[in-house]
């Protein structure tokens, strides 16, 4: 499935439908290149759930947590990463095995160290804007087009 984002209010808007849509333990791969759009999305989820604080992409802490709503949301960048084997140092696992709803930025950089995603997004710049796929969901997610 692929969804046209013509601007950054569209991705947000896509990210925060994906707050009533997602359960709550849910592993979320996004793909894209660097200005992609994938911490947009992200942001646009949290605002959803109501978090109002700065969303940043947490390239140089590899991980934010969020408890939102009674809900547990860890958004991760892999970016920096020299090697996967560094997840094992900041305990990747525990993260997990929690009910939360994983977003992983970069998850080629963790191959071999991550779980199966339940759900993978690629964002791609086009022309004006972006194109969202869905490469992969879970049969208990119902994602709609905009």
């Amino acid at each position: 499935m692929s969804v046209v984002l013509n601007s950054e209010q569209q991705t947000e808007a896509y990210g925060a439908e994906l707050w009533s849509t997602l359960p709550e333990k849910t592993i979320v791969f996004l793909r894209g290149t660097l200005g992609a759009g994938k911490t947009t999305l992200v942001r646009g989820f949290l605002r959803a759930a109501g978090f109002e604080g700065a969303v940043k992409s947490p390239t140089y802490t590899l991980v934010e947590e969020y408890n939102i709503a009674g809900r547990k949301i860890f958004h991760f960048d892999l970016y920096r990463l020299n090697d996967p084997e560094e997840l094992e140092w900041i305990g990747i696992q525990d993260y997990f095995s929690e009910n939360a709803v994983c977003f992983i930025e970069w998850p080629e950089m963790g191959a071999g160290w991550l779980p199966e995603a339940d759900v993978e997004i690629e964002i791609t710049l086009k022309e004006r804007g972006r194109v969202l796929e869905i490469l992969k969901k879970i049969d208990t997610i119902n994602m709609k087009k905009q």
